[in-house]
């Protein structure tokens, strides 16, 4: 079968995902956040209406960003993907919260409940590790942040507008196939 290369624009709907199959090649556009294990926990916690920030339907991405504040404004210096299987503990638990997010997007394999969820709803993608300048160049603006005196850099949520934002790499379709996995057994 012929791997594709899709450009899809955020936020997507289920529709958008029908067509994208495990190997495809992915580059995005539109709006981002990221999210590592306090931001996770801190939303999963928080009652929706005191919440600063609502994921609703922007793409998740599994990032601690290196950023730089200069002349008033936020840079992003570096902004690669966190390793997923870090977030395995709630991350399914996150996606039943917030079940607009269609989109996740890290590094490695992603829990089988994880996928679970995903499944009939949204892909999983992932970005090479070690291409954290790229992925910066990637970002074209920083929207905004929340919970960054309460969280630390790399842990508070980060809004990112990113223009073809990739590769990444289709590595769960909303089929619920995995390149992980070959007849439901793990091939790492």
């Amino acid at each position: 079968m012929k791997q594709k290369i899709h450009r899809l624009k955020l936020p997507c709907e289920k529709q958008d995902l029908m067509d994208v199959s495990i190997g495809d090649s992915v580059y995005l556009s539109g709006v981002l956040f990221t999210a590592r294990d306090a931001a996770h926990q801190l939303l999963l916690h928080m009652p929706r209406n005191q919440m600063l920030f609502k994921p609703d339907s922007k793409g998740l991405y599994l990032c601690g960003p290196l950023m730089k504040y200069i002349e008033e404004k936020w840079v992003v210096i570096s902004a690669g993907p966190t390793t997923s299987s870090r977030m395995n503990l709630f991350e399914s638990d996150f996606l039943q919260k917030f079940s607009q997010i269609r989109l996740v997007i890290g590094k490695g394999d992603i829990g089988d409940s994880t996928k679970k969820i995903l499944k009939d709803r949204g892909v999983y993608l992932v970005y090479t590790g070690g291409t954290g300048a790229l992925a910066a160049d990637q970002i074209t603006k920083v929207l905004d942040v929340f919970y960054l005196e309460e969280l630390g850099m790399a842990e508070a949520i980060w809004v990112f507008e990113v223009s073809s934002f990739g590769p990444l790499i289709v590595a769960s379709d909303i089929k619920g196939n995995s390149i992980f996995t070959t007849n439901g057994v793990n091939t790492l």
